[in-house]
């Protein structure tokens, strides 16, 4: 069973929803960010998931470092093991190799902030479903840290697109990136 607790944890490190494509969606938004506040949001947030990735990357070594030739086998984490050994390799719990399509950046402030929004109650999801399945206390204790901190950078990105939304006025708002306004609106 715990074997299912390495695939999770892939999932976690280069999936679709993980702390891979988290920390490359946010440090990647920042540049276009027209807002002081927003952009320290980012690189803070972006920060802090590259952390989390630590956090998973270690969950996963921990569980694989003693692991038996039948116990890869009888896992079925066989063809990731021919692939790369009992190195960590960035895909998701189906076996997708990490891409940069897992994560988005627009360079519209409000697209953005919501899509990171919607990243981060997706990876709350995942870590809530991870917690339905996994019953390792040392597996489940770093997982519900990590669920807390997906709420905390939800909250936060709320925050940022609030700074955002304040700057927007009659011209502009939810029409056109406030970065671009005074070309567009000449």
């Amino acid at each position: 069973m715990f074997l299912d607790y390495i695939h999770y944890g892939l999932l976690q490190f280069g999936g679709p929803d993980g702390e891979l494509a988290a920390s490359q969606r946010y440090l990647s938004q920042r540049y276009a960010m027209p807002y002081k506040e927003c952009i320290a949001i980012l690189n803070d947030i972006g920060t802090e998931e590259m952390a989390h990735m630590e956090i998973v990357s270690a969950i996963v070594h921990q569980l694989i470092k003693n692991i038996t030739p039948e116990q890869i086998v009888e896992s079925g984490f066989d063809k990731y093991y021919v692939d790369h050994t009992l190195g960590l390799w960035p895909q998701s719990a189906a076996g997708i190799p990490f891409t940069a399509t897992f994560f988005q950046s627009k360079g519209d402030p409000i697209t953005d902030l919501v899509e990171d929004m919607a990243a981060e109650q997706k990876a709350r999801t995942t870590y809530d479903n991870i917690l339905r399945l996994v019953h390792d206390h040392d597996v489940c204790e770093p997982i519900k840290f990590l669920r807390e901190r997906e709420v905390v950078h939800f909250q936060r990105f709320g925050e940022a697109l609030r700074i955002v939304q304040d700057h927007l006025d009659s011209r502009n708002f939810y029409a056109v990136n406030p970065a671009y306004l005074p070309d567009l609106c000449k």
